[in-house]
């Protein structure tokens, strides 16, 4: 399969180029920078690293017309996301995006009808259809997924209840993340993460989002925000919140902080500090599990194509997570509870 790579922003790349080496019938064979000042020669020495000989292109569509790849990875700059995910959506190409995938709903809608469209075009070219999916890597994490599984198999009933966490050290960042036009705010940049555990453990659907969101103690990163706090209702009364900042000391011992708690009808469980701890009527107290996780993330988006097996990231939890980004940044952005189309529900 040949694969074609745009951009090197986000650091999400690294799932990619970690993978190939047990991918052998996966290729490199085109590069291309997802803006003039980007640099990657990092990516042309991981290629030549792996064997490959791939070709340098200034124009990404140049690229992807002269090569037609089967696989791009775009990791260009965020507000291109959605257009670079679907000029290559048009020519047949299965997409794997750095998140979140669109910074505004008109991106959304455009991307949304480039993947119906291609997806019916193309019907027929891979086993397991056209895909498009975001670099969402922790659902791959050994602790959630462990969790989810857990959940998933009744070991603490019915979801009702979820609050998650992203904590962040600010640290440097570079000047796209001071402008909302060019980094999207916090909420879509962190929360995809927080918003896919979400869904992704209730199996519900978004129904409305009260957001709040801060530019306070930002060190001078223009719009960036560093504190955000979403409260969500799904279908069925199941509610959630999510708890996003970039406050985390430089002298904590991790980058991130990340955490999930969620209560059923018959139980909790929680991820913490990469554990998980369960509670429900079969443990003495807290139990911790075993954390485990058998597939990883571009391995697993690679056999979705080829029909070996059904990705855990579908195409639909994209846009469904990406909706839920740009809802709750606009409840944030206007102080003001917002809805979710019905037809979404």
């Amino acid at each position: 399969m040949k694969l074609c790579m745009i951009g090197n922003r986000g650091g999400h790349d690294k799932h990619v180029w970690d993978a190939l080496a047990c991918l052998p019938h996966v290729r490199v064979v085109g590069l291309a920078a997802g803006a003039p000042e980007d640099d990657i020669t990092p990516w042309q020495r991981r290629s030549d690293a792996l064997g490959f000989t791939p070709e340098v292109f200034t124009d990404y569509r140049q690229m992807l017309d002269q090569l037609r790849p089967d696989i791009v990875t775009v990791c260009g700059p965020f507000e291109l996301h959605a257009e670079m995910s679907a000029e290559a959506l048009r020519r047949g190409s299965h997409v794997f995006c750095e998140k979140p995938v669109a910074l505004t709903s008109e991106q959304l809608a455009m991307l949304r009808a480039a993947y119906t469209e291609a997806k019916a075009q193309f019907q027929g070219w891979y086993a397991g259809g056209l895909h498009l999916a975001t670099i969402m890597n922790l659902r791959y994490d050994p602790a959630f997924y462990t969790a989810w599984r857990a959940v998933r198999d009744g070991a603490i009933g019915t979801v009702r209840l979820i609050n998650t966490q992203k904590s962040y050290r600010l640290g440097r960042r570079d000047t796209y993340y001071h402008d909302r036009a060019t980094y999207g705010g916090t909420i879509p940049w962190i929360g995809v993460h927080a918003f896919d555990w979400i869904s992704w453990f209730s199996d519900a659907k978004f129904t409305s989002v009260y957001a709040t969101h801060s530019t306070q103690y930002n060190h001078d990163n223009g719009d960036m925000e560093v504190s955000a706090l979403c409260h969500f209702t799904l279908t069925g009364e199941v509610f959630a919140s999510a708890s996003l900042d970039f406050l985390r000391p430089a002298t904590a011992p991790t980058h991130g902080d990340d955490r999930v708690r969620v209560m059923g009808t018959a139980g909790a469980i929680e991820v913490r500090g990469g554990r998980v701890y369960l509670i429900n009527a079969e443990t003495e107290g807290e139990a911790e599990l075993l954390v485990a996780c058998d597939r990883q993330i571009f391995p697993d988006f690679v056999e979705h194509i080829e029909g070996k097996t059904t990705a855990i990231l579908t195409s639909e939890d994209v846009f469904a997570v990406t909706e839920a980004c740009l809802r709750a940044r606009q409840s944030a952005d206007e102080g003001c509870v917002i809805t979710f189309a019905r037809s979404n529900v």
